[in-house]
């Protein structure tokens, strides 16, 4: 099963709840916003500031905000900053941790899997997972129209999936 690491999906949730503000935010206030421990959501803000993502600001009126909109930060480079480089296996292209190198059957051969993960996790940003968990907590009242991010996502994910014949 391909699934992320808590710290990158906690990452993304504090991306989403710091884009809610306009104002720095503290961390003890994204902990409650979020329902991740304080002590969490601390290391997961120091990553994000170390990569480029958040600025933080000290002083009494200090705390975190985004160092871009949300618009510009995309899911693979959340995952990229929180858990390294974005690879299905550890031999790709025979690189460490392959234990066959040169001399394995499928030696290059999962870089086609990685660069369309890549490539579809790239396509979506932080934009469209506030939108969609805000979708997700009010009520249906009828057929939502997809934003133009949404439809470009969405075209981008889909064009990715069908270049690797599924």
């Amino acid at each position: 099963m391909l699934r992320l690491s808590k710290l990158a999906d906690y990452a993304v949730l504090t991306l989403v709840e710091l884009g809610r503000h306009e104002d720095v935010v503290t961390s003890s206030a994204i902990a409650t916003g979020t329902g991740v421990p304080e002590p969490t959501v601390a290391k997961v803000l120091k990553t994000l500031a170390a990569n480029g993502l958040v600025v933080s600001q000290r002083g009494a009126r200090g705390g975190y905000r985004l160092a871009m909109p949300q618009r510009d930060i995309s899911i693979a480079r959340v995952i990229a900053a929180v858990d390294g480089p974005i690879a299905l296996t550890a031999c790709v292209n025979g690189g460490a941790g392959c234990d066959n190198g040169a001399d394995c059957a499928l030696y290059g051969s999962w870089e086609v899997v990685n660069e369309a993960i890549r490539a579809a996790l790239a396509g979506i940003s932080i934009a469209r997972m506030a939108e969609m968990s805000a979708s997700a907590r009010r009520p249906c009242v009828g057929p939502a129209l997809p934003d133009e991010t949404a439809v470009r996502e969405k075209k981008t994910a889909t064009e990715t999936v069908g270049a690797l014949g599924g």
